[in-house]
């Protein structure tokens, strides 16, 4: 019996119901961006290009071109060092966290007792950060409190300060540049644990999915630890890599000086065309940002169940 032409259904292939799954999973994110998050960034685009005045039946928008952003570059004192503050400090936080993750969250995949408190330790920063209590501030709070404590228990000597370890780093021939990169991430390690809770989490999941057999094969072969970890562990982990990459960067977006900056301009000064201007300009910036990371790493993603 011959089939009619055009009767026989194609089947999918795995990267194809792969292809549908992902697309059905990011829906609700789809749904939530087309409806949520469409109309206020044109709104935002049009207060950025306009002088936003109040009256009694609400707001009134007089189109004033350009004039906001040149506002923001050349009249505004302080818009250009917040934002040259904000771009260095997500350049030189972002790894430091992604490596740090990276590394707790290796050592925390080990068998050893009280691992799982261990692990809740580390994801504290993350909960008290969140909610009703971050309104407590709870980060400074730790971090005001821990640096008190180093203070009173030796004002002249301490623990090694980060001037210390600069002169010693600076001696020992390293490159002032690294020096003073090092130092500053020193200077910021309370702020730089609390921000790095989930990235240890996605790290640790990764670590759990890699199959057993691929590190029992490599012993077999004679592998050392070394070995297995730059041949195994890393490649198989680079997507988590870029995931957190991404992820650290967006969630820096909204925390720091800058953000709090734009935030005072409109809510405090009440201007919001000039918050609006500086906001898209800041968002310009964070996207060529991801985007330059994103091609970087991606070139040496590797992908274990990727179709050759």
């Amino acid at each position: 019996m011959v089939k009619a032409k055009g009767t026989s259904k194609r089947r999918l292939s795995i990267a194809q119901k792969k292809g549908i799954a992902g697309v059905l999973f990011l829906m609700p994110v789809i749904i939530g961006l087309v409806f949520l998050f469409i109309i206020p960034l044109i709104d935002s685009f049009r207060f950025a290009l306009s002088e936003v005045r109040f009256t009694d039946y609400g707001h009134s928008l007089e189109f004033v071109g350009w004039a906001n952003f040149n506002n923001a570059f050349r009249i505004n004192p302080n818009f250009n060092r917040y934002l040259f503050n904000a771009i260095t400090g997500l350049i030189i936080d972002v790894p430091v966290i992604i490596i740090l993750s990276f590394l707790f969250a290796t050592i925390l995949n080990q068998k050893f007792i009280g691992r799982s408190f261990s692990r809740a330790i580390f994801f504290l920063p993350v909960i008290l950060a969140s909610g009703a209590i971050a309104r407590l501030d709870s980060a400074n709070f730790l971090q005001n409190v821990m640096r008190e404590s180093i203070a009173n228990a030796d004002t002249q000597t301490g623990v090694m300060r980060a001037f210390q370890l600069e002169q010693l780093l600076l001696g020992s021939g390293v490159d002032p540049t690294i020096v003073e990169y090092l130092t500053g991430s020193v200077d910021r390690i309370y702020q730089l644990i609390g921000m790095m809770g989930v990235q240890l989490l996605i790290f640790l999941a990764g670590l759990q999915s890699i199959p057993s057999t691929l590190y029992e094969a490599s012993k077999v072969e004679g592998a050392t630890s070394y070995e297995t970890f730059w041949m195994i562990t890393f490649p198989m982990l680079t997507p988590l890599i870029l995931t957190n990459v991404i992820y650290t960067i967006v969630d820096s977006f909204m925390n720091n000086q800058l953000a709090e900056f734009i935030r005072d301009m409109a809510f405090l000064r009440f201007n919001f065309g000039l918050s609006a201007a500086m906001s898209w300009i800041y968002f310009v910036c964070i996207t060529i940002l991801l985007y330059v990371v994103v091609r970087i790493i991606s070139r040496f993603v590797f992908y274990h169940d990727a179709e050759r």
